[in-house]
């Protein structure tokens, strides 16, 4: 596990100043900035118009060219374009320049969907076609939609944060189930078992269905021959919206309709932040009930929020966010919820004063971020780790500025953390040493209370 600090106030004089440098993923109080937003959405879409049977490969930036896996990497984008598929990256060095040289060199389509950041992400010469975005949400969008399978190779956070997306959105129904390939069973093994033990066994929040996904793979050639298996077995259609009938069309046909809904849900999602001040957001599992031992920490941990000047915002389901809502409700505070919506219905606890529903999950995820001063992750699945990646990826790239990222449990989550710094930061060198100081394990109430930030 990372070393401790030196003093817990160390630590919360580090996250309380210097926020001047950084910024928030979106300012929702600019009304201009949606235009922004939006302007990728449709230059996004319009690129990734152009290509079919793509296959996203996602790895860190920082592998080294002498490394096996950025030959894996290169070896594996050359069969992908030899039979037929485009390759997908986020066009960077590392993992990604290996790729769509693999893919160029073969004579193949090779995609590179680049992002702005102050340091280490430059458009690397190996791709064909590419475009540049400012948000992560969007291009993150645009990596995943319409990829026909996705292998990932060793990475930091970004590249679990990008798992965990499409592990989501598949167990919501909000995306087709593709054949998933994790590159390296010395790098993934350990989290996988953390899922299956913690995750699956302790509390629930998956099942071995969600598990069985993911093939864990050694080579190239037994990469594509998985992903050319699982391809026959199910034919990818293109649409996200997988519980309604836009999963029939192809995304060229439902782009106009799409554009106009994300617009709209946005639009609302700012009016609503616009509201709000002071959020804690707390993240967990929907799978236990009210005799659950995190369900009564999470009910505690509301009313203390409330009791000290904060509101409460959730994703408005059951199990943990229903116990922080209800915390803050019966406490008499601001008690949101965020939920997505499934065929016109949503799912959402009874003890909210504000509420909004979505359709699409990176809106609501962008709303869900986009305001907090602290984050609280009990146990959960892939939607808590993948929430939670993503702010730590934001704060990482200082998209946003530093805040406590907590997670709740210093057991359940103790494997996690040495992933982290066993074989993210020692072993494979993919997050630098300040990287791993955006997480922290909590085991109380007192503990959350003491390390969110005061309010102003």
């Amino acid at each position: 596990m990372p070393p401790k600090s030196k003093s817990k106030q160390t630590d919360i004089h580090r996250w309380h100043t210097n926020y001047a440098q950084y910024r928030q993923p979106v300012n929702f109080r600019d009304t201009w900035r949606i235009f922004r937003i939006m302007s990728e959405f449709v230059e996004g879409y319009e690129f990734m118009n152009k290509s079919h049977n793509e296959v996203s490969i996602l790895g860190s930036a920082r592998i080294d060219p002498r490394s096996k896996y950025y030959k894996i990497a290169r070896e594996l984008g050359a069969l992908l374009a030899k039979n037929g598929h485009p390759v997908i990256t986020g066009g960077g060095p590392g993992i990604m320049e290996a790729a769509n040289r693999g893919a160029m060199e073969a004579g193949g389509k090779s995609l590179g969907l680049n992002i702005q950041l102050p340091f280490e992400q430059v458009l690397n010469p190996y791709t064909t076609h590419s475009t540049g975005f400012y948000y992560f949400f969007t291009r993150k969008v645009m990596m995943t939609t319409p990829a026909h399978g996705f292998v990932f190779f060793p990475g930091g956070f970004g590249t679990l944060d990008e798992l965990f997306e499409v592990l989501d959105n598949i167990e919501l129904k909000k995306a087709k189930n593709v054949p998933i390939v994790l590159v390296g069973k010395e790098f993934w093994a350990p989290l996988l078992e953390f899922l299956k033990k913690q995750a699956m066994a302790e509390v629930q929040s998956l099942k071995q269905k969600d598990l069985d996904l993911i093939q864990v793979v050694e080579t190239a050639e037994e990469a594509w021959e998985y992903l050319r298996e699982a391809m026959k077995r199910e034919p990818h259609d293109s649409g996200v919206d997988c519980d309604n009938s836009v999963c029939k069309m192809r995304i060229e046909e439902s782009t106009d309709w799409r554009i106009f809904r994300i617009m709209s849900e946005l639009v609302e999602g700012f009016e609503l932040l616009s509201k709000l001040k002071n959020e804690i957001t707390v993240l967990g599992t929907k799978s236990i009930k009210e005799d659950n031992f995190y369900y009564r920490e999470a009910y505690e941990l509301g009313k203390r929020l409330v009791k000290k000047g904060f509101s409460v915002e959730t994703g408005g389901g059951h199990g943990v966010p229903e116990a922080a809502n209800k915390g803050a409700f019966e406490a008499g505070g601001e008690s949101i919820g965020l939920t997505l919506r499934f065929d016109g219905r949503e799912s959402r606890n009874e003890y909210l004063t504000r509420h909004q529903g979505f359709f699409f999950p990176f809106t609501r995820k962008l709303i869900l971020t986009a305001p907090s001063h602290a984050f609280t992750a009990f146990p959960g699945g892939f939607g808590t780790l993948h929430q939670f990646f993503e702010v730590v990826v934001l704060m990482q790239t200082r998209k946003i500025k530093p805040m406590p990222m907590l997670l709740f449990d210093s057991k359940f989550w103790k494997p996690l953390i040495e992933f982290v710094d066993e074989i993210l930061y020692k072993k494979f060198n993919t997050i630098q040493s300040e990287d791993r100081h955006f997480i922290r394990a909590v085991d109380s109430v007192d503990e959350v209370m003491k390390l969110i930030p005061r309010v102003k």
